[in-house]
C-alpha cells in the first residue's frame, strides 16, 4: 500500500489522465449537469402547464456529473407533492392546507420522523382516523402511513421507497421517488450549520443555501425501526446536490473511483452491500476533515486511499454517519456479521494490493488504460475507445435523452389538456410563453425545444376546424403552424404540408416536401419515436460526431420525430392515414396497456415514410407519373432498409394502400400481413385486409 512519493504522485497523475480520457473532466461534468438540469426544467414546465401541483427534482450521479458510461448510473427523480404542508413548529401551520407535523421522539429512528395529521381550520391535531391511510399510535396521534404511494408513479415497479422506471429507449434508467417538502431546515440537522471541519468546508455560503432549501420527507422507514410503515426518512437532497456541485475535479474523480471499486469488488454481480450514497458520505466526511490543499491531481491516489480507510473503519464499526444528520447511521441493520467480515476483508485486501486491484477494474477499460499509461504494456496492446469517441458518445446519449424528453413532454400535454377546448390550449400556450419572457436561461432553453411542438399542434387543430367548415386554412392557423416549423428537421413541416394537401393546395405542399427532403439528407438524421418501448435506435458514427462537435441546438437538425395527429386534427390527415385513428376493435381495447398504448387513438407515422407517401399522393394529383413512381420506390426502400422506424406497421399499411391504388392487390395484402407481424393488435391492417378481400371477392 505504501510506496515512495514519486511512485504515488506518478500513479495519481496517470489515474487522473485515465479518468480525464473516459469523460471525468470539468468540461464533461458541466455539460452533463446542464443537460440533466434542462431535462428537470422541462418536467417542471410541463407540470405547471398542466396544473399539476408537483415539483420535479433530478438528483444523483447523472445530475452531478459524477459517473461514466460504464457505471450505468440511474437518473434519480424526486417528485415533490406540493399539496401537503410539512411543519416542524406550530407557527408554520397554514389555514386550508393539508398540514402534517414532523414528530421526532424516542420512537423514531434518528434521521426519520412520523407525520401527524393536523386540522386545516385551526392549528390542532386531528383526533379521528379519516381513512385507511392513517393509523392511531399509542399516544393517540393520527399518523400517516408511508405505504400510501406504493405503485403511485405511473408505469413503474415498486422498488423500496422508489419506483424504478427502466429506460424505455435504452438510455438512462430512472428511479422515481415521491416526497413531501418541508420549508424549514430539519431541527435534527441544526448542529451541521454550525459545524466547522479542518478543511473549512462546506463554506458558509453553502450552509446559508442549505438552510434556505429546507428538506424533504420520503416514504420509507429505517431497517431497524419498530414502526417501519410509519417512519418517513428526512432527506436533504438539495443540500447534498449543492455540495457535490462544489467539489473540485479531483474530489469528483475520487468519488468515481470509489464507485468503480464498489461495483467491481465490493458489490459484485449486481448485489447491493455498500451503497454509492455511503461512498459519497464517506467522501464528504473526508473532505470536511482534511486540508483542501491535498485534493489535487498529483494526490489522487492518497485521497482514494484515505477514503477507503475511512470506509473500512465504517464497516468495522457498523457505523456510517449521515453527513448532515450525524445521528442517522446509514449502515444500521445493513449487514449480517458474516457480510461485515467479508466486506471488511475485501476492503483490506484492496488496500494491501491497491495497484494490482486498480489494474483489474474493467469498467470503462480503466485497468487497461492505466497499464498503457504506466508503460506496463505497449500502446495498441489493448483496444479501447479514444477520449474523443467517448466524448461524442456522452454527447449523443445526452442529446438523445433530451430529444425523448421533448417528445414525451409534448405527449404529456396532449394527454392532460382538453384539446377540444381551444381556450384551454390557448391558455396553456400563454403560460408557456411566460417561461421565455420571464424565465431563467434553462427555462428559455426548454421553451425553444418544447414550444414548436405545442404551437404546431394548436395550429393544426385550428386548421382542422376551419377545413371542416369551409375547406380553407384560417390565417390564425397558419401563423401557429409557421411558428412551430423548427421543432425538428421534419415533423412540423410535414404537418404543414399535410394541411395544404388536405385543402388541395398541391403546389405549396410539394414545395414544403421538396425542401424538407433536402434538409433531411443534409444531416445525419435519426428517427425519434417515444410512443412505445422500442429498442434504442442504431446511431451512426457521423451522428455521434455531430453531437460531439455541436451544441444542444443541433437536436433540431439531426432528429426526425414521428408525426402524430390527434383526432381533433383529423381534417388535416390524408384519408389513408385516418384509419390509424380507429385501429382498435373492442377486443383490442381490453388488451391495451394504459401507459404503453396511449398513442393508439392517434394517427402516428415516422417522418420519412410520411414524406414519401405525401409525395406519392401529390404527384398523383399533379399527374407527374414518373415522380409518383419514384416516391413510391423511396417509400418502399425506406420501410425495408431503415432499422430505426418506430411505426413500421403504419408505414406498411400506407404502402399497402398505395399498392391498392396501383391495382396490385397481392402486394397490398403482403404489406398488411407484414404489418400484423410488427403489431398483432391495435392495427388498422386488420380492417384493410377485410376491405381488400371484400373488394377482390366482389370483383370476381
Amino acid at each position: 500500500m505504501f510506496q515512495e512519493p514519486y511512485y504515488i504522485e506518478n500513479l495519481s497523475l496517470m489515474l487522473s489522465e485515465v479518468l480525464d480520457d473516459i469523460g471525468v473532466n470539468e468540461r464533461m461534468v458541466m455539460r452533463r449537469r446542464r443537460h440533466l438540469m434542462l431535462r428537470d426544467t422541462m418536467d417542471n414546465i410541463i407540470l405547471r402547464l398542466t396544473d399539476k401541483n408537483i415539483t420535479c427534482y433530478i438528483l444523483g450521479s447523472q445530475s452531478e456529473g459524477t459517473t461514466t458510461i460504464g457505471l450505468h448510473s440511474d437518473v434519480d427523480e424526486l417528485f415533490c407533492l406540493n399539496a401537503a404542508n410539512i411543519i416542524q413548529d406550530w407557527s408554520e401551520w397554514e389555514h386550508g392546507k393539508l398540514n402534517y407535523l414532523m414528530i421526532q421522539d424516542e420512537n423514531t429512528t434518528p434521521g426519520y420522523c412520523f407525520l401527524q395529521l393536523l386540522r386545516n381550520d385551526e392549528p390542532l391535531p386531528v383526533t379521528y382516523i379519516p381513512n385507511e391511510r392513517y393509523i392511531t399510535d399509542k399516544s393517540g396521534r393520527i399518523l400517516l402511513k408511508n405505504t400510501i404511494y406504493n405503485g403511485a408513479i405511473q408505469g413503474a415497479t415498486d422498488h423500496g421507497p422508489s419506483n424504478a422506471l427502466q429506460g424505455r429507449h435504452g438510455f438512462f434508467d430512472t428511479d422515481t421517488v415521491p416526497a413531501f417538502s418541508c420549508k424549514s431546515w430539519p431541527h435534527s440537522a441544526s448542529n451541521w450549520l454550525e459545524r466547522q471541519g479542518i478543511g473549512r468546508w462546506p463554506t458558509q455560503d453553502m450552509k446559508r443555501y442549505a438552510a434556505s432549501t429546507g428538506c424533504f420527507v420520503v416514504p420509507t422507514g429505517s431497517k431497524v425501526s419498530e414502526y417501519p410503515e410509519l417512519e418517513w426518512r428526512i432527506s436533504t437532497s438539495l443540500t447534498e446536490r449543492c455540495l457535490m456541485f462544489n467539489l473540485n475535479i479531483t474530489q469528483i474523480r475520487c468519488y468515481v473511483l470509489l464507485k468503480m471499486i464498489l461495483k467491481s469488488f465490493l458489490n459484485p454481480q449486481g448485489t447491493i452491500n455498500i451503497s454509492s450514497f455511503m461512498c459519497k458520505t464517506v467522501l464528504l466526511h473526508c473532505i470536511e476533515n482534511t486540508e483542501s490543499s491535498i485534493w489535487k491531481e498529483n494526490n489522487l491516489f492518497i485521497c482514494l486511499t484515505y477514503c477507503l480507510l475511512e470506509l473500512h473503519s465504517c464497516v468495522q464499526n457498523d457505523r456510517c454517519s449521515h453527513f448532515i444528520i450525524r445521528e442517522n447511521n446509514l449502515m444500521a441493520g445493513q449487514f449480517t456479521a458474516e457480510k461485515k467480515h467479508e466486506l471488511s476483508k475485501n476492503i483490506s485486501d484492496f488496500l494491501q494490493n491497491d495497484r494490482q486491484m486498480l489494474l483489474r477494474i474493467d469498467i470503462d477499460d480503466l485497468g487497461y488504460r492505466l497499464q498503457v499509461k504506466l508503460n506496463m504494456v505497449p500502446h495498441g496492446a489493448y483496444y479501447y475507445q479514444s477520449s474523443l469517441a467517448i466524448h461524442d458518445i456522452y454527447m449523443t446519449l445526452n442529446y438523445l435523452n433530451i430529444a425523448y424528453k421533448i417528445r414525451e413532454t409534448h405527449h404529456f400535454v396532449l394527454k392532460h389538456l382538453h384539446t377540444k377546448n381551444i381556450r384551454t390550449m390557448k391558455h396553456c400556450i400563454g403560460k408557456l410563453i411566460t417561461f421565455n419572457v420571464n424565465g431563467n436561461r434553462l427555462e428559455q432553453a426548454a421553451f425553444k425545444f418544447l414550444a414548436p411542438f405545442i404551437f404546431t399542434t394548436y395550429g393544426s387543430i385550428l386548421a382542422s376546424f376551419s377545413i371542416g367548415e369551409n375547406n380553407q386554412v384560417s390565417p390564425q392557423a397558419l401563423v401557429w403552424l409557421s411558428a412551430g416549423l423548427n421543432s425538428d428537421i421534419s415533423s412540423s413541416r410535414l404537418k404543414l404540408a399535410s394541411v395544404f394537401y388536405s385543402t388541395g393546395d398541391m403546389e405549396k405542399a410539394e414545395l414544403i416536401l421538396k425542401h424538407t427532403e433536402q434538409q433531411y439528407y443534409s444531416y445525419p438524421v435519426l428517427p425519434i419515436c417515444s410512443c412505445w418501448g422500442k429498442p434504442p435506435p442504431a446511431v451512426t458514427a457521423e451522428f455521434e460526431r455531430v453531437c460531439g462537435e455541436q451544441s444542444e441546438d443541433c437536436i433540431k437538425h439531426i432528429t426526425a420525430f414521428c408525426v402524430r395527429f390527434i383526432q381533433e386534427e383529423i381534417n388535416c390527415v390524408p384519408h389513408e392515414l385516418q384509419y390509424e385513428m380507429f385501429r382498435s376493435t373492442q377486443d383490442d381495447m381490453i388488451h391495451r396497456d394504459q401507459y404503453e398504448d396511449n398513442w393508439v387513438d392517434c394517427a402516428v407515422i415516422d417522418s420519412l415514410p410520411f414524406l414519401y407517401f405525401l409525395q406519392y399522393k401529390i404527384y398523383s394529383h399533379l399527374q407527374r407519373h414518373q415522380d409518383q413512381q419514384q416516391a413510391l420506390s423511396k417509400l418502399t426502400r425506406t420501410i425495408v432498409t431503415d432499422k430505426n422506424l418506430g411505426h413500421r406497421e403504419t408505414a406498411l399499411n400506407i404502402l399497402g394502400q398505395c399498392m391498392e391504388q396501383e391495382n396490385r392487390p397481392q402486394q397490398a395484402l403482403n404489406c398488411y400481413l407484414l404489418s400484423l407481424q410488427q403489431m398483432a393488435r391495435n392495427n388498422a391492417a386488420n380492417f384493410h385486409i377485410c376491405k381488400l378481400l371484400s373488394g377482390v371477392l366482389a370483383g370476381q
